[in-house]
Formats: structure tokens, C-alpha cells, sequence
């Protein structure tokens, strides 16, 4: 029983010291402890377990049993001592909290006495400042009072002097009296309700409109419709009355203005009658003339008269503008059939020069409605070509060395005069774009008559192949014309124009250009009887002349320049045309002309060089190579094929000279069109013995050499091919070494034989293993068991898209398609 109740004590005990994380925490913090009994997951096993570690420190138990007696006796001492020393704390705190309740009570009853004391002084303050409050009131509507008695003394006594003003048209001092009265009156908004006040105020707008009629009738009287002015004109009277009707409605102001300007031109619409001789486009100076005269004649008699911000003199211009282009519309209108080209660009460009000299005598704030920017002028460039509008040498210059790469020219902001009269023009412009359309068909006529007559330009192969004058001078006159019309104007005549330069740019290439291009003996894209009976006779195909090469670069050249041109072309009539229109602009067809203009310059190089070496390839395909009995020097073949190479390309290169990227293409597709037809003759060679086998590699290996120098033979300057050149060349003659290479193989055993070609040709192709057959002379019988062979070791061709390619190689080659060729030609020989 004794043992069951201490260990029920222990576990109370325990419930009870159980502490929370946070206190747990807090205690460590305060109390730091590295005693192992001070943890709060203290396990007495562990803590036996490791006083005891082993039995042979059991030895020593009776030690530590006694040390940790002592530590208890100390811990009860201690808490002891603590418990002694809580015995009056409680005392103590109830204490304390005595005499803070009283602190408390005590301040609670000051600050009483403080409120109200507060609350006192305040009623004081009131009845204090009460007197002063009402003081204040009646000082503020005796002033307001006294304030308004004055305005309405001023009010009545204004309004009766502005009204015995009016009568004596003292305008002078109507125009001050007027304004303070004005501003007075606005004081009075709120009394409206008050009859004598309303009546004032009917009093003044009785005034205004008694003054707006009588300024009205004194203008009327010193300027009448008939165009008669009394003389001695009261100007120092009407100068006063402008300044009146700058404060009166605006429509008085307005009213002023129209019939002065109507009057002033008057005269204007006599002489120029339509039916008038000066009336017409070959006089348009003389309205031009008029009007400054009428301008200078207005500055000196009224420029004092109308207020400086009425802007009496360019209002007049402004109305003359509207009434001239008014005119002129109807009067071309009626006489249409009559505009010429010339009389049209005369009266345009004087009128252009009109709205120049407008555009800088006035601000054309009339025309936007009084609010004037400032133009802002185009950032400052570097580039000499980019000049003011008229130097059309410098862009013609431009357009000359087809500079692509400089910065676009900013597009100037119109002036407000621009186009004010010029406008009437426009719908006449199908005459100038006519007149352009035929210019351009006799200058593309007279480039071809002169090519005619000059002949081909002559061979140059020291500053690189010649560019036809023919070109710049159609550009230079292209530039002309499109500033002019941009002149003209900048809307749907530019896109007529547009497509005039789109037709002449087509003929150009058409008629200048291919239509002088050497031809062919024969069609390269298919065959012929001709064809077939030159073969048969062993005749050699025509060989171009060193003057038709030298032409064939100087057409190449021209082409590149105009694609170059007509794409800075096109960017300068984007930049002259309205916004609007700019996505009409393509010349992209007329470049893709001159693309291929050089295409077949390059096709006819490469033919003529590819056909000057079929000779000798035909030759190498003939000789018995199964008889050579040494190796040697190159073959002559070779030497053929080597000579026609040096004779051609020196020339092509240096004529290209100025156009080297397409230098670089001519030796590209002459190497893509000659390795395949040099491999092509090499399966011809059968059968080959193994001397005859080597003797092939030496020459194939000269060849692969002269090839890799090709864009620098015979020049001086060496340097080195481009890089997709020499894998062409490379990647091409390499395979016909390789298959030179399996055929000097011996064909036993069979099997290596078989994956020695498939390792050195990598081809699927049981054609290309025949033919290699062939070369070796091996008999049919033999060449069945090793296709059959051969047809084994192929390797499995894989699944997914690399098994679709690798199907492909089952499709003809370019090589079977010759044989092809050439049994049709045979056929067809036999039936001739």
C-alpha cells in the first residue's frame, strides 16, 4: 500500500511540474543550466544509464548515491530559505496597492477641479469677445454696402457718359469707359432681381448695340461696296472704333472684317474675270504681282488703322488664296483641253513660289484658328545628301552611288500656305504623269538605239565590269520626276507616278537588260532535233567571244545597280508620299525582275564555261583506260579542261570585280553544275585496270585542286575561296576519289569488298554499286552474286523520319536520269 501511494504521489508530483514550452523556455533563458537534471526531457534511465555505462562501474555506486544525497540536502536548503523569505511579501504587496488607490483618487480629484475652472474661462471668453463678434459683422456689411453704393454710382454715371459718348463717337474714350462699365456690371449679377439695377443693365446693353450699328454704318460710309472712299477717310475715328469692337460681340469684330476684305478685293474679281486674257494659266503672275502690290498698298494707308492681333493683311492674303484657287479651278475646268504640260508646271511652280513667300511673311495663325505652333525644324544630319528639298543634284547623287545604308532625310512639316491655291491643281495632274509616261517610253527607245548603235561595251578588266550609262541617266531622270510631282503634289498623282516608274523599271530590264543577253546555240531546258544532229555531226557547242562575256558583266552589273537603286527607290517615294498612302508603294516585283536579270547572267557564265569543258570530259569518257600501262602527268584532258578554266574565269572575275558576291555565286553553281557531269563521264570509263584507276585519281585529284583555286586563278592577289565554295568542291570531288578508290579495291573476298564501298560511299543506291561493277569489268555473273551480296549487308534502314530519308535514296539519282536521257537520244538518232 505504502509503495502504491508514493507512486501515485510521483505522478501528481509530475502533472504538476509539467510547464508549457514558453515557460520552459523563459526558465533556461533566466536560469541557465548545463546539469542534466535541470532538462526538461530528463529520463532518470538514461541519466543511470549513463553514470553506470558497464558493470564494473557499479563499483563505485555507494560514491555517487552519497553525491547526489548531498545535492538534494542542498536543494531543500535553498528552497528553504526562498520559502522563509516569501513569508511577508504578501503583506507587503497589499500595502502598496493601498496607497496606489488613494494616489489615484487623489489626481482624479484635481483634475476635476482643473475642467472646471477650464469650462468657466471659457464662458468668460464668450461673453468677452460676443461684443467684438457683432463689431465685426457690421463693419463687414458697411463696407460691403458702401463698396456697392460706389458701383452703382459708377454704374449710372458710366452709363450715361458711354451713351452721351456714342452720340458724339468719341471712340477713343468709349473703348475705356466701355470696359470698366463691363466689369462693373459683373458686380451687379446677383442684384439682378433689383428693377433699378436691371434697368441699368438693359441701359448697357442697349449701348452695345447701339455702338455695334453706328461703327458698322461709319465703316460702311468710309468704305462703300462700290469701291468709292470719301476722302480724307476718318481713320483715326475707325482706328478707336476697332478697339470698341474688340469688346463688343464678336460678330461686330467679324462683320468688320469681311466687308473690309470685300471691298479690298473687289477689284480683283474685275480684272480677273474668266473671261478676261489675264485670266489664264500663262498670266498667273500677274494675280500674284496684284496682290502684293495690294499688300504693300495696305501696310502703308491701313496698317495703323486695324489692331496689330486682327491680322487684317494676312486675312486679305488668306481670302485672295481662297478666291485664286477658286477661279482657277473653274476657269481650267472650262478650258481643260488647253493645259499643256509645260503651261501647267509654270503656273504650279509660280504658284508654289507664292505660297513660299506667304509662308514666310506670315505666321498662318488665321488658318489654325488662332493657335499657332512653332514648326519644328528637322534634327541636323551629317549626311551631305540630305539637304533642303530643292538640291535634287545631291539626292541625285545619292541615288547614283545607291547609297542604302544612309539615315532616312525627316520629312519636313508643311507650312499652313502649303497648298492654299496649289491645291485647284491636282485633278490636272494626269497631264504632267501623261507627259512622264511618254518621256520615259521615248528615253527607253532611244537606250535602245543607242546600245544598237554603240554596240557592247568593250572588254575592262582593270576597274571591274562596266555598269551601263544607260541606268544612271534613267535613275537621274526617275529623281527629277519625283521631285517634281512631290512638288505638285504628294498624294494619288504620286502613286500614278509610282506605277510609271513600275513599267518603265519592267522594260528596262526586258528590253536593255535580258533582251541583249547573248543566246544559246540551244535550249538548256530540254532537247532538240538541232541539238541531237550537231551531236551527231561532233560539232562543238558555240563558245562565247570575249566581247559577249564582257557584256554579259557589264548586264549582270547594271542589274545589281538598278536592284540596289530601285530599293532606295522605292524608300524615297515612301518618304515623299502622304502617310496614308504608303503601304501602295511596292517595287518589290520590279527588284525581283532585276534578281533574275542577274540569275541569267550568272546561268549563261556557267553554261558557257560548263559547255567549253564538255569536249574534254567526252574525251576522258573514250580513252581505254584498261590498256594505260604507267602513270603520269595529268592527262590531256585535264590540261583541256584546266585551259578553258583559265581562259574564262580571269576574265568573268575581273569583270565582276565591283560585284564580288556574285563572283562568289558563279563559282558555286559552275562547281554544283561540273562535279556532278565530271562523276557522270567517270562511270563511263569502263572498264578500268588498276594502273588506269590511279592515273584517274591523279587526274581527279588536279582537278579537285584547280577547282579549290578557281575564285583566284590567274590573278595576282591571292585569296582565300569562301568557305561554302570549298565545301562544295571539297565534299563533290571527294566522292569521285572514293569511287576511283573502290574500284582500284580487289573484289575478293566479296564481303570486304561489299562493306568497304558502303563504308567509303555511304550509298544505298544498287545503281551506283553497278556501275562501280562495270568500271571494274567484272563478268554479269559474278556482279549477280554480289549484288545479291551487297543487297544483304545493307544496313536496316531506321524507323520515322530518318527511314523516310533514307527511302529517298531508293529514288532515281541524277545519274539515272541521264541514262535515261541518253537512251531516248539514241532511239531517236536511230529513227533520224
Amino acid at each position: 500500500m505504502m509503495e502504491e501511494e508514493e507512486l501515485e504521489f510521483v505522478e501528481e508530483l509530475e502533472a504538476v511540474l509539467q510547464l508549457t514550452p514558453d515557460v520552459q523556455l523563459a526558465i533556461e533563458q533566466v536560469f541557465p543550466s548545463q546539469d542534466p537534471l535541470d532538462r526538461a526531457d530528463f529520463n532518470a534511465v538514461e541519466y543511470i544509464n549513463t553514470l553506470f555505462p558497464t558493470e564494473q562501474s557499479l563499483a563505485n555506486i555507494d560514491e555517487v548515491v552519497n553525491k547526489i544525497r548531498l545535492k538534494i540536502r542542498r536543494l531543500d536548503d535553498n528552497i528553504r530559505t526562498v520559502v522563509r523569505g516569501q513569508t511577508n511579501v504578501g503583506q507587503d504587496g497589499r500595502q502598496a496597492l493601498e496607497e496606489a488607490q488613494k494616489a489615484i483618487q487623489q489626481l482624479f480629484g484635481k483634475i476635476k477641479d482643473i475642467k472646471d475652472k477650464a469650462e468657466k474661462s471659457e464662458q468668460m471668453v464668450k461673453e468677452i469677445t460676443r461684443d467684438i463678434k457683432q463689431l465685426d459683422h457690421a463693419k463687414r456689411h458697411l463696407t460691403t454696402s458702401i463698396t456697392t453704393l460706389n458701383h452703382l454710382h459708377m454704374l449710372a454715371g458710366g452709363v450715361d457718359s458711354l451713351e452721351a459718348m456714342t452720340r458724339r463717337r468719341q471712340y477713343g474714350e468709349v473703348a475705356n469707359l466701355l470696359q470698366g462699365v463691363m466689369n462693373v456690371l459683373e458686380h451687379f449679377h446677383k442684384y439682378m432681381g433689383i428693377p433699378q439695377i436691371r434697368q441699368l443693365s438693359e441701359r448697357v446693353k442697349a449701348a452695345q448695340t447701339e455702338l455695334g450699328q453706328q461703327i458698322l454704318a461709319d465703316f460702311e460710309e468710309a468704305f462703300p461696296s462700290q469701291g468709292t472712299k470719301r476722302p480724307g477717310g476718318p481713320s483715326n475715328v475707325l482706328r478707336d472704333a476697332c478697339q470698341v469692337a474688340n469688346i463688343l460681340d464678336p460678330r461686330i469684330k467679324q462683320e468688320i472684317i469681311k466687308k473690309f476684305i470685300k471691298q479690298h478685293l473687289s477689284e480683283y474679281l474685275v480684272l480677273f474675270q474668266e473671261n478676261q486674257d489675264v485670266a489664264w494659266l500663262d498670266k498667273i503672275d500677274r494675280r500674284y504681282a496684284w496682290i502684293k502690290r495690294q499688300l504693300v498698298d495696305y501696310e502703308e494707308k491701313y496698317g495703323r488703322m486695324f489692331p496689330r492681333e486682327w491680322y487684317m493683311a494676312e486675312r486679305i492674303a488668306v481670302e485672295f488664296c481662297h478666291i485664286t484657287r477658286t477661279e482657277l479651278a473653274k476657269i481650267m475646268r472650262t478650258r481643260a483641253k488647253e493645259i499643256e504640260v509645260k503651261l501647267l508646271l509654270f503656273a504650279i511652280q509660280r504658284t508654289t513660289n507664292f505660297e513660299g513667300f506667304l509662308a514666310k511673311r506670315f505666321s498662318g495663325c488665321t488658318l489654325t484658328d488662332g493657335t499657332l505652333k512653332k514648326l519644328e525644324s528637322p534634327p541636323a544630319s551629317t549626311n551631305p545628301f540630305l539637304e533642303d528639298e530643292p538640291a535634287a543634284e545631291m539626292e541625285e547623287l545619292a541615288m547614283e552611288k545607291g547609297d542604302l545604308e544612309q539615315p532616312k532625310k525627316p520629312k519636313a512639316p508643311d507650312t499652313p500656305f502649303h497648298g492654299i491655291v496649289s491645291k485647284c491643281f491636282e485633278p490636272h495632274l494626269y497631264v504632267y504623269i501623261e507627259s512622264q509616261d511618254k518621256n520615259l517610253g521615248e528615253l527607253i527607245d532611244r537606250f535602245v538605239a543607242d546600245f544598237k548603235a554603240q554596240g557592247p561595251p568593250k572588254p575592262n578588266t582593270d576597274e571591274g565590269g562596266a555598269v551601263l550609262p544607260s541606268c544612271a541617266d534613267l535613275f537621274v531622270y526617275y529623281k527629277k520626276c519625283m521631285v517634281q510631282c512631290s512638288q505638285l503634289s504628294t498624294g494619288e498623282p504620286m502613286i500614278a507616278l509610282t506605277t510609271i516608274f513600275q513599267k518603265y523599271l519592267r522594260e528596262y530590264a526586258w528590253k536593255i537588260l535580258s533582251g541583249n543577253l547573248p543566246k544559246t546555240t540551244s535550249s538548256s531546258g530540254g532537247l532538240t532535233i538541232s541539238s541531237l544532229l550537231k551531236e551527231k555531226e561532233g560539232s562543238e557547242a558555240a563558245k562565247f567571244t570575249l566581247e559577249e562575256l564582257c557584256l554579259i558583266c557589264s548586264i549582270l552589273s547594271t542589274a545589281e545597280y538598278c536592284l540596289a537603286t530601285t530599293q532606295q527607290l522605292e524608300e524615297k517615294l515612301k518618304e515623299k508620299v502622304d502617310v496614308s498612302l504608303t503601304e501602295r508603294i511596292n517595287l518589290t516585283g520590279e527588284m525581283d525582275t532585276f534578281s533574275t536579270v542577274i540569275s541569267s547572267s550568272i546561268q549563261l557564265l556557267v553554261q558557257d564555261l560548263d559547255a567549253a569543258c564538255d569536249p574534254a570530259l567526252t574525251a576522258m569518257s573514250k580513252m581505254q583506260w584498261q590498256n594505260v600501262e604507267h602513270v603520269g602527268d595529268q592527262s590531256p584532258y585535264v590540261t583541256s579542261v584546266i585551259l578553258h578554266i583559265k581562259q574564262n574565269v580571269p576574265i568573268i572575275r575581273d569583270n565582276l570585280a565591283s560585284t564580288r558576291k556574285y563572283f562568289t555565286q558563279f563559282c558555286i553553281k559552275f562547281a554544283n553544275s561540273f562535279i556532278p557531269k565530271f562523276i557522270t563521264h567517270l562511270f563511263k570509263c569502263k572498264p578500268i585496270s588498276m594502273v588506269g584507276a590511279e592515273q584517274l585519281l591523279l587526274d581527279t585529284h588536279s582537278l579537285k585542286m584547280v577547282l579549290l583555286d578557281l575564285p583566284s586563278i590567274g590573278s595576282q592577289v591571292v585569296r582565300k575561296a569562301p568557305a561554302s565554295y570549298t565545301k562544295i568542291v571539297v565534299k563533290g570531288m571527294t566522292r569521285a576519289e572514293m569511287i576511283l578508290k573502290v574500284v582500284m579495291a580487289p573484289h575478293e573476298p566479296l564481303v570486304v569488298f561489299v562493306d568497304n564501298y558502303i563504308k567509303l560511299l555511304t550509298d544505298c543506291n544498287t545503281e551506283t554499286f553497278q556501275k562501280i561493277l562495270d568500271m571494274k569489268g567484272l563478268k554479269r555473273s559474278e556482279q549477280s552474286s554480289m549484288l545479291e551480296l551487297f543487297r544483304q549487308r545493307l544496313p536496316a534502314p531506321p524507323s520515322g523520319p530518318e527511314g523516310s530519308s533514307s527511302l529517298s535514296l531508293l529514288a532515281p539519282t541524277p545519274e539515272q536520269e541521264s541514262s535515261r536521257i541518253r537512251k531516248l537520244e539514241k532511239l531517236i538518232k536511230k529513227r533520224l
